[in-house]
């Protein structure tokens, strides 16, 4: 039966217990019992929910200077937490805490108050506040302890930021009391924030989250600092530990929790479409202080026009060193296992980098200044290869796709590939001896050949990112541009090439990369050229390809032989590197969370032409292609525009084979040849027809048999004045769309929910999301 509310005493027993743990909450007050009270007595569990914000306002308001109001807003807070996801889970209810009125009643007779905030506004400004209360949640600057206590609403929270970085130089001293409460209450705003979980993924990514958006706006006082708190704890974060190996073990670190609890709201707040607003980034110089007001405004939501607007190098250098060292904290592991902490949080920091890249070009610039990008590289090859063959993963592999695309757009990621690797992270792969981009092409064909089958609708996105960088690779291995031939040899088989309605532009990618090789980088590539004279008669089949319904149906009837997609075998894959294990599949039963499909490539990129000086110029993608003239190659290597039967890309690539099995769509010779009269082999067979009688007449003369000295010959050969003349180059940019930032919202909070285990805050509840699999 309902209880009144002004029965303190009932009320009280829910926060009153002394120490209890967020953990002892969750077991006390199981999920049927909360959906009882929702359901059979509505008016106790609004007054419940009301009363506990209640104690939280209170709490701030007199800055809980006693052990025991701290213990009260603490178990409010835990109460909270574990209540919020099933007032989230029945659409009934989820507008309860936006009505004014205390108890169950909406919409009353106090409308005219003007004071009357919605619940909701009152916890969130609530938890803003305690998350500044000294001696609670922030250490205290005052020397005496004589009862002149700080007043809250008197404190400027830019003094009391948690952490030194972006904007605040001073470091305080590390109290961990004050951290397990800073990572309470963050727990319950991750918690007030999931609302957006009980909703369905829609094509309008533009249905802001009225939680985010009224913590990150002018509303609440401490919007700044605690941005800068939140941004300035994960990246100052080391968690080596002062450079004691193993010292992990010795004490329990209060600061990895806290850190991950930032990540996560971090991510949550900057959880904004860039495409449907004006772009929040500042390209005017500006001066003076970290964020500074002289800046056009930015968005509404105060967490991203900060982010947008730093703009320091030092903070650059900051934010960078600071994810980088987190996201190579699971590489230094393989060297002294068990030395260092290994974190767990790498895929919120991916979403974090990510975001830093997107809103802020000029962090994306300094970014791709230095050769320091390639601490980002490596880490995520790391990751995506690791992860490759593991289904529950996939979420992981293609944030770590998207944010190479992103880079890859950049001329200067390109250049910053020729740096040496050296670096020798044991990973699973052949042992080889060149540079970062021969790491990525390696790693890239292991993905492609080696990866899960559900990986296939990235195959474009990872060719697209080696096109992108391709004009700039100064010297490919042997091994990486063996690799490069394979994959070529693996996508023009007939069988590959008419089983899908797409699939015929993995090789127009792959052709674009020997075309820009040999046109803008040839005097360096002796170990490709050598490749690609060896595998010659690859070539000459594309430019032979039978376009007549007879062939096509063998083509089909020899796939049926070879159902693996691409050989595993003849890649000729030397000894893995040593200490490396090999990629694992995902240990049944794990769970994992359902994504939204992602755009096609011509959706998640706009083409941009580099002219003679290096700028790039946007081609508008409206206008209809001009014919290739003459002998130049044709420059729009993606065949057919990406219309028409190629609107089903999902559906038909989900498997090589399911185009033909489902009888959705059958290839025709006049489809075959709309592509094929469009192949740019022009470049590739002069050089062919050039090189090919000098280097057999020197196995002749010379009687041989060793590469060695036809690569001597093939590296002071010139083929100036032979080519045609030179394409220009072509680079295929990330653009922001609403595609891609609903994807991103259904990805990260998939991770948040599969993170947070201890205590389950949404396990069991009616997620509407993503759905919940096992594997």
């Amino acid at each position: 039966q309902p209880v009144e509310a002004t029965d303190d005493a009932f009320w009280d027993q829910f926060w009153a217990d002394t120490a209890t743990s967020v953990q002892d909450v969750f077991a006390l007050v199981p999920a049927a019992e909360i959906r009882a009270v929702r359901e059979e007595s509505p008016s106790n569990l609004a007054t419940l929910c009301y009363k506990a914000v209640e104690k939280l306002v209170q709490g701030a308001e007199s800055g809980c200077h006693t052990e025991k109001e701290r213990q009260i807003v603490l178990n409010c807070c835990r109460l909270l937490t574990r209540i919020l996801p099933y007032i989230f889970e029945d659409p009934d209810w989820r507008g309860f805490f936006w009505s004014t009125v205390p108890g169950a009643g909406r919409g009353g007779g106090d409308e005219d108050d003007e004071n009357a905030r919605p619940l909701a506004e009152s916890l969130l400004l609530a938890v803003a506040d305690l998350l500044f209360c000294p001696d609670f949640t922030v250490q205290s600057h005052r020397r005496s302890t004589v009862d002149t206590a700080e007043d809250i609403h008197s404190i400027d929270s830019c003094e009391y930021i948690w952490e030194a970085g972006v904007g605040f130089a001073h470091s305080p001293q590390l109290n961990y009391i004050h951290d397990l409460n800073r990572t309470e209450l963050l727990k319950l705003l991750l918690t007030c924030f999931s609302e957006a979980m009980y909703l369905p993924p829609s094509s309008d990514s533009s249905n802001t989250n009225p939680w985010v958006q009224f913590f990150c706006s002018t509303e609440n006082r401490h919007a700044l600092p605690l941005f800068t708190s939140l941004l300035n704890v994960v990246c100052a974060y080391d968690p080596v530990g002062y450079g004691i190996p193993y010292n992990h073990l010795l004490f329990s670190d209060y600061r990895e929790p806290l850190v991950e609890e930032a990540a996560q709201v971090l991510i949550v707040t900057l959880d904004y479409d860039n495409s449907t607003s004006s772009s929040p980034t500042v390209d005017g110089t500006t001066t003076g202080t970290a964020m500074d007001d002289v800046d056009p405004p930015g968005p509404d939501n105060l967490f991203v026009n900060y982010l947008s607007r730093i703009h320091r190098e030092e903070d650059f250098q900051f934010i960078l060193k600071g994810v980088a060292r987190l996201l190579s904290n699971p590489l230094v592991q393989t060297y002294l296992p068990n030395s260092a902490k290994k974190i767990q949080f790498h895929q919120e920091l991916l979403v974090l980098f990510w975001k830093l890249c997107d809103f802020n070009k000029k962090f994306l610039f300094f970014v791709l200044k230095s050769s320091d990008v390639l601490d980002i590289l490596v880490p995520i090859l790391y990751f995506l290869n690791d992860a490759r063959a593991d289904q529950s993963r996939v979420g992981l592999m293609h944030i770590g796709v998207f944010i190479l695309l992103l880079l890859s757009g950049e001329r200067n990621f390109g250049v910053r590939l020729n740096k040496p690797y050296s670096v020798r992270v044991p990973m699973d792969i052949p042992v080889f001896t060149g540079t970062h981009a021969d790491l990525l092409i390696i790693v890239f064909h292991k993905i492609i050949t080696s990866g899960h089958q559900r990986l296939q609708p990235l195959f474009d996105c990872l060719l697209t990112i080696v096109v992108n960088v391709s004009p700039y690779l100064k010297s490919l291995s042997m091994v990486a541009a063996n690799k490069l031939l394979h994959l070529l040899e693996a996508f023009s088989t007939t069988w590959f090439l008419f089983s899908a309605v797409q699939n015929h532009h993995l090789v127009f990618f792959l052709l674009e990369v020997f075309n820009n090789i040999i046109q803008y980088q040839f005097d360096g590539n002796s170990n490709l050229v050598y490749a690609v004279i060896r595998k010659r008669n690859v070539f000459h089949q594309l430019a032979n390809l039978p376009t007549d319904s007879q062939s096509i149906q063998k083509g089909l009837q020899r796939k049926k032989k070879t159902p693996e997609p691409i050989s595993r075998t003849n890649s000729q894959d030397g000894v893995s590197m040593e200490g490396s294990r090999p990629a694992a599949p995902a240990e049944p039963g794990t769970l994992k969370t359902s994504l939204v499909a992602t755009p096609g490539i011509d959706k998640l990129t706009e083409k941009s032409q580099v002219s003679e000086d290096g700028t790039m110029r946007s081609l508008e993608p409206e206008s209809s292609q001009p014919a290739p003239e003459g002998n130049l190659p044709s420059a729009v290597s993606d065949g057919e525009p990406w219309s028409g039967e190629a609107s089903h890309p999902r559906r038909d690539r989900r498997r090589l084979s399911s185009a033909s099995s489902s009888g959705q769509w059958t290839p025709t010779p006049d489809w075959v040849m709309s592509w094929k009269s469009k192949l740019p082999l022009q470049t590739i067979m002069r050089l062919l027809q050039v090189l090919v009688p000098q280097v057999e007449k020197i196995c002749i003369d010379k009687g041989l048999t060793d590469e060695s000295e036809i690569l001597k010959f093939l590296q002071h050969g010139t083929l100036v004045g032979l080519l045609p003349v030179p394409h220009p180059i072509l680079i295929r940019k990330y653009q922001a769309n609403s595609g891609t930032a609903m994807w991103f919202r259904t990805y990260m909070w998939g991770v948040i929910y599969l993170r947070n285990v201890d205590p389950p805050i949404w396990y069991d509840t009616d997620v509407k999301l993503f759905e919940i699999q096992r594997v």
